[in-house]
């Protein structure tokens, strides 16, 4: 037999020192804990960190009202928003009911109590806490962090922080190609913290995305009065990196007039800023990214051969998001719980046909597609776990996705019929029981088991 210690905790929040007693004596599952009022609820709840707590609405000191039991709810989902609260009120049922669901309250019981039903109220919520829980450590433990940042379980991946662990303490450029989203600037990062140039700076520049005619200026700087608007002399990213390392994403859109001026930095580890006439001596490191195809460009000369090979001393291909198997669901996960942190408290994880979804879309944007695809979802997830809908991935209807079985097609739909319903009841669980056509306890079934938590 179970000690008292053991069994899960259920914080009773009531001003009735006899329904106290009545809900301890019925709930022997439970090891029960009671507070009278909101400084004790709050004290409670610090302390023992209850997964469900139910709560009166009329709490002292306005037992005939519902203002105190309001903000009791409101502190205790701000303090624990996992926590599976229980209202019950004989207070206007109905416009309590919705205010307290609207507020993240689990369920909402009129009163007078019966203890029975109740009683499978209160075990149905701590059921689906222990799922949420377990979805939760599953997410946070399933992933594999190398390179201090990079999350990845695919052998593709791996080989990369692999190779980037070895090359990063010899004193070469890097080259890294992949496509757009794969995560060059997090790996260029890696090369610079792995190496023995981390203490020194780490400068970034993205060539495609300064005009042509400014991009020297901003590579090598610039003196006072060299050009219209020239005010003072400026130093260029290549100097800010002195000691450390420049990362030169998008090498490719270099054109060739500068190139020729980085070739010879590359060969003599010496600049002259624009108007300048003195060589200024600068030892950096660089590390350079492209997604464009160098070989190609200059076997036509749009890059000098001298210079690729200057920069491709060491080259590291990066794999797409689709070529690194159960990469997409680990990020998603990783994604999910951070947003829902800063954005979003409510959220717990991401559904089955969410994760469907994630690992059969193609992600052509990589991962910085699904980043964003993720963040937009937890934004917008009305329930406790981010759906297939919330991803709003294209042709993600059922009749676009030929490779999902059919208990995936009809979780679906029943996720579906079941949000439409809740919206259109305001959440009221025995109106949208009705408007689908089902029981009250049907629908509290099939919530817990897609854990919707309306």
């Amino acid at each position: 037999m179970s000690s008292q210690s053991d069994l899960p905790v259920l914080l009773v929040v009531e001003d009735d020192e006899g329904l106290q007693r009545q809900l301890k004596w019925a709930y022997d599952g439970y090891t029960v804990v009671a507070a009278h009022d909101r400084p004790q609820a709050l004290e409670a709840l610090r302390a023992h960190e209850p997964a469900v707590v139910t709560l009166d609405l009329g709490l002292p000191p306005d037992p005939d009202g519902t203002e105190e039991g309001f903000a009791t709810l409101s502190e205790i989902l701000a303090l624990k928003p996992d926590t599976k609260v229980i209202v019950a009120s004989g207070h206007g049922a109905r416009e309590s009911a919705l205010k307290a669901v609207a507020l993240g309250a689990y369920d909402f019981y009129r009163k007078p109590i019966d203890i029975d039903e109740l009683g499978l109220i209160v075990a149905r919520a701590f059921h689906l806490h222990a799922i949420e829980s377990e979805n939760r450590a599953l997410d946070q433990s399933s992933g594999s962090t190398v390179l201090g940042e990079i999350i990845t379980a695919a052998p593709e991946m791996l080989k990369v922080a692999r190779t980037i662990e070895r090359v990063a303490t010899a004193n070469v450029s890097v080259m890294l190609l992949g496509a757009s989203g794969t995560g060059k600037e997090l790996l260029a990062r890696a090369v610079h913290e792995q190496s023995g140039r981390k203490t020194g700076p780490f400068v970034a520049i993205n060539c495609a995305a300064i005009p042509e005619n400014l991009l020297e200026a901003e590579l090598f700087g610039y003196e006072r009065g060299a050009f219209t608007g020239a005010v003072k002399s400026t130093v260029g990213k290549v100097e800010m990196a002195q000691g450390g390392t420049l990362f030169l994403d998008e090498v490719g859109d270099i054109p060739l007039p500068l190139q020729v001026k980085l070739l010879r930095f590359l060969q003599e580890r010496v600049i002259e800023r624009i108007g300048g006439r003195q060589p200024i001596a600068v030892d950096t490191r660089i590390v350079c990214a492209t997604h464009q195809d160098l070989d190609a460009m200059t076997a036509d000369g749009r890059f000098r051969e001298d210079l690729y090979y200057r920069l491709a001393e060491i080259v590291v291909k990066i794999p797409s998001l689709a070529e690194r198997p159960g990469d997409a669901v680990l990020l998603a996960r990783h994604f999910a719980n951070r947003f829902a942190r800063d954005m979003n408290p409510r959220v717990q994880g991401l559904s089955p046909d969410a994760v469907a979804a994630v690992s059969a879309h193609p992600w052509p944007g990589n991962v910085r597609e699904l980043e964003n695809r993720i963040k937009r979802a937890v934004i917008m997830a009305d329930g406790k776990l981010v759906g297939a809908a919330d991803l709003d991935l294209p042709g993600s209807s059922t009749h676009d996705q030929p490779t999902i079985n059919l208990r995936a097609a009809r979780e679906l739909a029943d996720r579906k019929a079941i949000r439409w319903a809740l919206s259109h009841t305001e959440n009221n669980i025995s109106g949208a029981a009705k408007l689908l056509g089902i029981s009250r306890p049907t629908l509290y079934d099939l919530l817990k088991q897609y854990q919707l938590g309306a």
